[in-house]
């Protein structure tokens, strides 16, 4: 829907913390109905202007309007009455307590001095019908359901009230955490809540996503307004250079030429485990290999069967030219493989521990490949990833999404590995941080690695990649060369047919 009426302003809104400007007068307006995409790197001041909204904190200048009224929030109840609703990347659910009991969690509805679980029960399944959400149902336990199922529950409960429904959703990266094929029912949802009249903030980093659902978009940097445009008016490339001031063609970092692919680090031939069927795969020295398929095709699997988290049980592999299948991840670690997992939070950072601590902790737990980094090696490994943080002792908790990738990247390249592996290397990550690793993983590439690359984000797989493996059904279906399209993926992702070219082995020997 075209904005034809403002229904939120924020007019010159201000904030600093301990003295240091963080926002400096920006201005936003919302209409009923239109969704309007906010971006910007990390640090723009995006969450801290949301979060002004949200009665989170309160601005040092700047007025808010509703409707033409003007607001003054100094607590979050105060603007979730005024119809302000904000579903945050980190859920505020109880798991072992029912849809229905989290959808009213601290205002259920009573009947003779108790709560009226049936009253409660059918609010919620009448929201969720009106959402066109068939699969969950109001007594489900919040464990049991999906992120994207959990994160409708989240909408729900903003919508909840019968005295102040929210008329104003923020969504703050709400696809950060999805599959490709969840992401797509959250922008369905998104959409029949803008037609239904809600105005709908939407924060993300995608910005395929933000092309397809928004009808104008605003930018930050460095806490200031840079430009709203409609949608429609713009593309991708002006919002990139908006963002970080520079071109879209500075994004991904040239490719390998031909021939410059050396020696080979691993193969595999006839792998499977449970998941995965007759692995037939090729990594060399200097090469970007690009793993590509859809949500439940292996993927991921195939990462983890590479480096021992998930061994392989049937076939044979070899790393460095020795016969090795590793049967666990230390196993792996030791001769010469890392693996970037694509949750840095659960499963690659110690969140309260310091920059340096984690830095080091693979060699710390494997001390296997050559002396541990002194000081002024590790020193020197953080400026190599470009980290911005307050110093080695800050909390990796305390970081931006890409500089805890960054850290991440950073423990696995103080083990000094061979093969570096990535599932999802910038989910989560703004553009800066995005192309900052990139190049970085075309730089190790350079340097003799041999780095293979799980991604869900087509443009990122064939803009890195110096050959593309395409997964289905826990087999590799093809191999693609440099530069194929979403379509020739996407064909053998589904398995619909031979590519449109044939492809292109990326040796002599080949590596289906």
């Amino acid at each position: 829907m075209q904005a034809t009426q403002t229904m939120l302003a924020m007019h010159g809104v201000s904030k600093s913390f301990l003295g240091v400007r963080v926002l400096h007068g920006v201005s936003l307006d919302l209409a009923p109905g239109e969704v309007h995409a906010l971006v910007g790197e990390n640090g723009a001041g995006k969450s801290t202007l949301m979060k002004v909204l949200a009665g989170e904190h309160v601005p040092d200048e700047g007025t808010i309007t509703l409707d033409g009224a003007e607001q003054s929030f100094t607590h979050p109840a105060q603007a979730q009455a005024a119809g302000i609703g904000i579903i945050h990347q980190e859920f505020a659910l109880l798991p072992h307590r029912t849809v229905a009991e989290n959808v009213f969690l601290g205002r259920e509805p009573t009947r003779r001095g108790l709560v009226d679980r049936r009253a409660m029960e059918a609010r919620t399944a009448e929201l969720l019908t009106e959402l066109g959400e068939s699969g969950i149902t109001p007594r489900t336990y919040v464990r049991d359901l999906p992120v994207a199922r959990q994160q409708t529950v989240e909408i729900v409960k903003a919508l909840a009230s019968d005295d102040a429904p929210a008329r104003v959703l923020v969504m703050d990266e709400p696809t950060a955490p999805l599959a490709d094929h969840e992401a797509a029912q959250l922008h369905a949802l998104v959409r029949r809540l803008a037609a239904r009249g809600l105005g709908v903030l939407y924060i993300s980093h995608r910005l395929r996503e933000v092309f397809d659902l928004s009808q104008r978009i605003t930018v930050l940097k460095d806490g200031r307004h840079v430009t709203t445009v409609r949608t429609e008016d713009t593309d991708t490339d002006q919002v990139v250079r908006a963002m970080v001031g520079r071109e879209l063609s500075a994004y991904y970092p040239p490719r390998a030429r031909p021939g410059e692919a050396g020696d080979v680090r691993l193969t595999v031939r006839g792998g499977g485990n449970a998941r995965l069927r007759d692995i037939d795969l090729t990594l060399r020295s200097g090469e970007v290999t690009g793993i590509a398929g859809l949500q439940g095709s292996g993927r991921t699997t195939l990462a983890r069967a590479l480096f021992g988290a998930a061994p392989f049980t049937t076939g044979a592999m070899t790393v460095g030219g020795r016969d090795l299948r590793p049967t666990s991840p230390r196993r792996a670690i030791r001769a010469g493989i890392a693996l970037v997992t694509e949750d840095r939070k659960a499963e690659g950072l110690a969140l309260r521990q310091s920059v340096r601590d984690n830095a080091l902790l693979v060699t710390r737990a494997v001390p296997a490949r050559g002396r541990p980094p002194a000081a002024r090696d590790l020193t020197a490994l953080l400026e190599r990833v470009r980290l911005h943080a307050r110093g080695e002792d800050q909390q990796a908790q305390f970081l931006s999404g890409g500089n805890q990738q960054k850290v991440v990247i950073a423990k696995w390249l103080a083990a000094r590995p061979q093969i570096l592996l990535f599932d999802e290397p910038t989910r989560g990550v703004d553009v800066g941080a995005k192309a900052a690793i990139h190049t970085l993983v075309r730089d190790l590439a350079r340097e003799g690695l041999a780095v293979l690359i799980v991604s869900s984000e087509l443009p990122e797989l064939i803009g890195m990649s110096d050959r593309i493996l395409v997964m289905a059904e826990g087999r590799l279906a093809g191999e693609l060369p440099a530069g194929a399209s979403e379509e020739d993926i996407m064909r053998l992702a589904t398995r619909g047919g031979p590519a449109a070219h044939p492809p292109v082995p990326a040796s002599p020997e080949g590596s289906a």
